[in-house]
């Protein structure tokens, strides 16, 4: 998990004030993980740390919140209605425009405030050694530090997805897919088609539309190691985009389809020059066949497709080879 600012900046210019609420310590059982967060405004919120009372009283108690940052802590046992059996540690931070332009580089490390019913406690604002010492090996390694609470201080890096996708195809299946995997947090998701008009109004965050007349001429600038799924209104369109793709190198392409459609692209990708077992890179069918041609239920397939654990070990199998 990390600190996502490109959702709160979003909701910072859509909302006004913010609050936003993070695990930033677990004992025992929880139904979310350190890192975790949400966003909560006046009149809504978006994410989760977990749902249930936790949430709905971290919500109420953000919204009532004064000061700029809170520490608090919660167990969860039949008090709170839950029977995770552990306890959390919440830090619930106010943002606006202003104290949003302060976040700056990879790493967000900063004081936070206890508070109890009885009692406040600022954190100190000189940053104590065991956190220098944590940035300090986060930097001379190369690797984001893990979200932490330490003396005081609430230590996360900032989000950047990890994964490349590329949508060819804005249809009923493309928007659906695009549903399905836009909330996610490791995904870029570059959304390709071949008019503006083949979009919706709204395009989620994190999600850049590209509308181009001639589609295929954008693989050369995907990155080699961008996953592809390709389902457009065109078998030719479809060919196409294989032809490319085939010629630039992907991490995973997956095409949507029969068995039937998959035996005549094969022939006409053998006959373009493509031997047969790099043909085999590409995916088709992709989904779920069993869940149904409901444009939904095949989003929820080849999103299952995607990020299972067995896909993910192939692709860094390819990766290794």
């Amino acid at each position: 998990m990390s600190f996502d600012r490109e959702a709160l900046r979003e909701a910072v210019e859509t909302h006004g004030k913010v609050v936003r609420v993070v695990i930033a310590g677990i004992k025992g059982s929880s139904p979310r993980e350190v890192g975790a967060s949400m966003l909560v405004w006046k009149d809504g919120q978006s994410d989760t740390i977990g749902g249930g009372t936790l949430e709905y009283q971290a919500a109420e108690a953000a919204r009532r919140q004064m000061q700029p940052s809170r520490l608090s802590h919660h167990a969860l046992g039949p008090d709170m209605g839950q029977c995770c059996g552990g306890a959390v540690s919440l830090v619930s931070e106010i943002y606006d425009a202003a104290s949003l332009a302060r976040l700056e580089g990879t790493v967000i490390a900063r004081p936070v405030a206890q508070s109890s019913e009885t009692d406040t406690l600022t954190g100190s604002h000189t940053q104590p050694m065991a956190v220098k010492r944590v940035l300090a090996r986060s930097r001379a390694q190369g690797v984001a530090p893990e979200p932490q609470l330490i003396e005081g201080w609430m230590i996360e890096p900032i989000h950047e997805p990890t994964r490349n996708l590329w949508i060819w195809g804005a249809g009923h299946v493309g928007r659906a897919l695009v549903d399905v995997l836009a909330p996610l947090p490791d995904l870029a998701i570059t959304w390709v088609d071949t008019g503006p008009e083949r979009f919706p109004d709204g395009i989620p965050t994190g999600v850049t539309a590209v509308p181009v007349a001639k589609p295929a001429e954008l693989v050369p600038h995907a990155p080699r190691d961008a996953e592809h799924l390709v389902l457009t209104y065109s078998h030719n369109l479809d060919l196409e985009l294989c032809n490319r793709l085939l010629l630039h190198d992907f991490h995973f392409a997956g095409l949507i389809g029969s068995a039937t459609k998959w035996a005549r692209f094969r022939s006409r990708l053998a006959a373009l020059g493509h031997p047969p077992e790099r043909i085999s890179r590409i995916t088709c069918p992709i989904g779920n066949p069993g869940l149904g041609k409901h444009p939904q239920m095949i989003a929820v397939g080849v999103a299952a497709q995607l990020l299972r654990p067995a896909r993910q070990n192939e692709l860094k199998k390819d990766l290794s080879a």
